[in-house]
């Protein structure tokens, strides 16, 4: 075997870094071909773009696939055809059948950005700041038929940060993952790495987020919140709803950062999401079992501020409570009725 054939399967951000870096390496890898799904509409005029994967190798050349299905006779025909040594899968987003499996002789092979079994499915570094994990890093597994269940080939492990958010800890990841990927590829290839099954005792699954999942419960530990902020970081993001009395009450209000503070002797007794104090450092909030200090948020339809500004506009007082569901908006003055 001269250079590696590969077909790479991918669509996203994460995706394109682990191509690139693959592109990189010619003298021990040749891109055959490339999968990715189908463009989507766009921007304002609904144009159709592609993905990051497919403009990166639209611009050098190298021939994509893009089937809504890509588990029909016609897609592993055209894959069969580009005679892959292996196929590289990342953040590809479709289920591929044992057929396509058994294309390629070295099998397929997948980046997956936690230390397997721990933390399989679709949102892995969510979960891995949500469970408030000390480390994580990058696995290469060898594919079957289910949920990140295949055998791993080889991992690498990185420390999750106190400042990560989900944001920084993807991208050091993916450029964690993609250096795992031209290592192990060649040591597979030539029967230098094995394949050890997974752990069932130790699997956990990372079900993937929904916007709703940002929602802030106030009588959940301090500690739980935080984490929960850095997870949601930059999307889905954490939000609450303005409080019952105020002028917007039940309007949403994200809130992109915050601190742990520690609660006065006289605040205990306060029901968690009560506002305990307004002032140049933010706006205190109960929880569970302390408080955080909110000191960037985003009113709906607003642009980010830092706490003090935002509170020029939308003034808070100590007692106010913020609430979970919200609070419903006030009618408007019979006049104003239509």
């Amino acid at each position: 075997m001269n250079r590696i054939r590969v077909v790479f399967m991918g669509s996203a951000d994460l995706s394109a870094t682990m191509l690139e870096r693959l592109s990189r390496d010619r003298e021990r890898f040749q891109i055959v071909g490339c999968v990715t799904q189908p463009d989507k509409p766009g921007g304002r005029g609904k144009k159709l773009i592609p993905c990051p994967c497919k403009a990166f190798v639209d611009a050098i050349g190298i021939p994509c696939l893009t089937p809504a299905k890509v588990n029909t006779p016609e897609s592993l025909a055209q894959i069969a055809a580009w005679l892959p040594d292996v196929i590289v899968v990342v953040a590809y987003g479709q289920f591929l059948s044992r057929c396509l499996l058994e294309i390629p002789t070295l099998g397929c092979v997948n980046i997956h950005l936690s230390l397997l079994p721990r933390h399989r499915g679709a949102s892995p570094i969510h979960a891995a700041l949500l469970a408030g994990d000390k480390v994580t890093g990058a696995s290469a597994m060898l594919m079957d038929e289910g949920m990140d269940s295949g055998p791993i080939l080889m991992t690498e492990e990185t420390p999750i940060r106190p400042d990560d958010t989900c944001e920084t800890l993807h991208d050091r990841l993916a450029n964690l993952g993609a250096e795992l990927l031209v290592k192990v590829l060649p040591l597979w290839a030539f029967f230098k790495v094995k394949a050890t099954p997974q752990d069932p005792a130790l699997v956990t699954t990372a079900y993937k987020i929904k916007k709703s999942d940002g929602l802030l419960h106030w009588d959940d530990p301090t500690d739980f919140n935080l984490r929960k902020l850095r997870a949601y970081t930059p999307w889905p993001s954490c939000f609450t709803y303005m409080p019952e009395g105020h002028r917007e009450q039940g309007r949403m209000l994200k809130v992109l950062a915050a601190e742990s503070v520690v609660l006065a002797e006289d605040q205990t007794k306060a029901i968690p999401g009560t506002v305990l104090s307004v002032g140049r450092e933010g706006v205190v909030v109960r929880t569970g079992d302390g408080a955080l200090r909110l000191t960037r948020v985003q009113a709906e339809g607003g642009k980010p501020m830092d706490v003090p500004a935002w509170l020029c506009g939308h003034p808070l007082e100590p007692g106010m409570r913020f609430v979970t569901p919200p609070a419903p908006m006030p009618s408007p003055p019979v006049a104003f009725r239509r």
